[in-house]
């Protein structure tokens, strides 16, 4: 790395490297007539030991910044492309590297562009694009072992940011091998003699945290957590999920997303997939283009009068971040237990539209015990305006539906058919209508219920559920839409049942008098896979994943259950590892009601006895060293007695010089020549990290005697 070594700028212009021209500049060393790939690692075999150890680094610094690219700048990461390809070029020619003012220059640049991208240079976002351009600017001064050292913890610090974004386990997997491969670059730095190989570095790396994993474990599982692991109050929130409103073609977006948004174990048999409706925002106010919430009902926190027949249904239930200030529960959820909210905070309340919103925005994972009843009876809030407002449309938006809504109600069969017998009918149609349900419907301009419903009836979940809600409207029933998530995967994994954001969904509720609000799912008419079989439409899947589905469509899906049950234990057994999961430990340890001051005894006796074993360690430990260095001493004593005075800063060329001068090159040649093998061995370009058997054995016998 421009020789990592602490006095390397001795005696040198800065940045000048010692090394000689690079092999890769052309020469003659390659044979000719081997194929390129035998060129290629010669070529690589040869490389000088600071041009291998820098672009290893570089490979290192740029694997750990490639997650951050989804949320750095598009010039932050222009830029850093553009100086590790840089500096990588400069490793390679052996070329000096730029002088301090031209870094400080970029930096000053780079500072510039955070502040006008971010609008400051504090916070998480202004602060990692700084971290990442620190990192790679530092490259650039790689002059010596200090400013290695410096490149080094700013990667581990930058490992740690990227759990401000995610703490999934495909992230963890990432950052641990960058982890290791940082860790490799650090034990490459304090071997500046010879050329040590990576694999020897990397198992000595690797060694090294296999050590530190068992006090790791204990901090994990014992030290107090505060509050949700990695939760930070600033953490973004979900970058996908339901919205708290409904434009035309928003759920068939959420249909391409195969994340998960939460995931579900029932006590006993699972309900059947028809009645898995997972019940979110609940939106009555229509401008012609977006459905939202009433901001009247909004803030109304009266309790639903609900009537649930038969028993209740228990499940727990593990949510992933949302954006969102509610949460998603199978319908109609009647209780949850406080506990799982109180670990991350939160406060949540039902409302009279059967909504369980909490005070602020689900940040963290969550995990929750509920119960619901399958059967239910929703009654009408406790005044006639706020159920007024459910037949409310704009005027002058979609007219032909109006006329068409008047015409109906002027014929016999319709004009006194109450809320049940309208709702029929309009699924009729649809059932029998010629409509299609469809992933990529196409944009509606204006008009957009007037353009599906009587032209070109094609449609995904949103559209039927809001040309449904505006028919009944049209027809002075009281109707309102309804999102959230509309049943499962059809396999569960480790007793869990997957919902996806692919599985959001749009459905209606209208109102019928002595009964009350009334499901009405518009997709069940026209494409009943959807609910009873929880079919939801695929987008086309990309390279790989169709390759694979082509050739064996069920390895996808096993090593898809594989990857998911993966998942499932990072979550549970990571990720929401909490206060009561630690006290249950001190529990099964045999601590009968612990507390914090259990927990703390168990951790300081832990770290204790883990500072004493390190202590004793060191202690039997403390005649360790180089063995090459012991080889020298026995070399230095072994001349000693031949009746030279070796000094300690002595090494084998120089010994051998003393040994000639003392005994003469014929008698002390046999003996001089080992010790230059074995300055070569030690100092050369293939130096070895452990002494060769049975050298110095030989080497005593070859001595001239005294």
């Amino acid at each position: 790395m421009n020789r990592i070594e602490p006095d390397a700028t001795a005696g040198r212009a800065p940045g000048r490297s010692q090394a000689g021209p690079h092999p890769l500049g052309g020469s003659a060393d390659v044979p000719v007539g081997r194929g390129a790939n035998t060129n290629l690692r010669l070529r690589l075999r040869r490389l000088p030991r600071d041009t291998r150890d820098t672009l290893f680094l570089l490979g290192v610094i740029t694997w750990t910044i490639l997650p951050h690219l989804a949320h750095l700048p598009l010039w932050c990461a222009a830029l850093s492309a553009v100086v590790l390809l840089w500096r990588g070029r400069l490793a390679l020619a052996q070329a000096p590297l730029p002088s301090r003012w031209a870094v400080i220059a970029v930096l000053t640049v780079a500072a510039g562009l955070t502040l006008i991208t971010e609008q400051t240079l504090l916070g998480k976002e202004a602060g990692v694009t700084m971290l990442v351009l620190l990192m790679v600017l530092k490259t650039l001064e790689l002059r010596a072992r200090r400013d290695a050292l410096v490149v080094f913890f700013l990667g581990f610090f930058l490992v740690l940011t990227h759990f401000l974004y995610s703490q999934s386990l495909a992230v963890a997997a990432a950052m641990l091998v960058s982890v290791w491969a940082l860790l490799t670059a650090l034990v490459l730095a304090h071997m500046p003699v010879g050329r040590p190989a990576l694999k020897d570095a990397a198992a000595l790396a690797a060694k090294a945290a296999l050590l530190g994993l068992p006090l790791m474990v204990a901090l994990f599982l014992l030290f107090p957590r505060i509050g949700p692991l990695w939760g930070l109050p600033q953490d973004a929130l979900g970058k996908t999920g339901l919205s708290g409103s409904l434009k035309l073609g928003g759920v068939a977006q959420l249909a391409t997303d195969d994340t998960p948004a939460f995931r579900i174990r029932f006590e006993g048999p699972p309900p059947p997939p028809q009645s898995l409706y997972f019940r979110g925002p609940v939106l009555t106010d229509f401008d012609g283009d977006e459905w939202r919430a009433s901001p009247l009902l909004r803030h109304s926190w009266q309790p639903p009068r609900l009537q649930p027949f038969g028993p209740a249904r228990r499940y727990e239930l593990m949510l992933e971040p949302s954006r969102l200030a509610m949460l998603p529960l199978l319908e109609a959820t009647v209780a949850v237990e406080p506990e799982g909210l109180a670990q991350a905070g939160l406060r949540a309340v039902l409302r009279h539209d059967l909504q369980w919103l909490t005070d602020r925005p689900v940040n963290d994972r969550l995990r929750l015990q509920a119960s619901a009843h399958p059967r239910w009876r929703l009654d009408e809030p406790g005044d006639a305006l706020s159920l007024r407002r459910h037949v409310e449309l704009p005027p002058g938006h979609n007219p032909r539906m109006l006329a068409w809504a008047l015409a109906l109600r002027r014929q016999p069969a319709f004009a006194n058919a109450d809320a049940d017998t309208l709702a029929a009918h309009l699924l009729d149609l649809i059932r029998n209508g010629g409509y299609t349900y469809t992933l990529a419907p196409g944009v509606y301009e204006e008009n957009a219920v007037d353009a599906f419903w009587f032209d070109r009836k094609l449609g995904f979940c949103e559209h039927y559920a809001v040309a449904f809600v505006v028919a009944l409207r049209a027809l002075d029933v009281p109707a309102r839409i309804v999102t959230g998530y509309q049943g499962t995967d059809p396999t569960p994994v480790d007793g869990w049942w997957v919902v996806r954001q692919s599985h959001a969904h749009a459905w209606a509720e209208y109102w019928q008098p002595g009964r009350g609000w009334t499901r009405a799912d518009p997709t069940a008419a026209v494409a009943p896979e959807r609910v009873v079989r929880s079919q939801a439409l695929q987008p086309a899947p990309g390279l790989v994943a169709g390759a694979l589905g082509q050739v064996s469509p069920e390895l996808l899906a096993r090593l898809r259950r594989q990857w998911e049950r993966m998942n499932q234990g990072w979550n549970q057994w990571v990720l929401n590892y909490s206060r009561s999961s630690q006290f249950a430990l001190l529990e099964r340890l045999g601590v009968s009601a612990p507390d914090w001051t259990d927990l703390s005894r168990v951790l300081i006796g832990l770290l204790s006895a883990a500072s004493a074993a390190a202590a004793g360690w060191a202690l039997w430990d403390r005649h360790r060293q180089d063995p090459w260095q012991r080889l020298l001493a026995r070399v230095r004593r072994a001349l000693a007695r031949r009746g030279l005075q070796p000094l300690p800063s002595d090494g084998p060329r120089r010994l051998a010089e003393r040994l000639e001068a003392a005994h003469g090159p014929e008698a002390a040649g046999p003996a001089a020549r080992a010790l230059r093998e074995l300055d070569a061995l030690r100092y050369g370009r293939d130096g070895r990290r452990r002494p060769p058997a049975g050298w110095f054995s030989s080497f005593r016998r070859r001595l001239p005697s005294a």
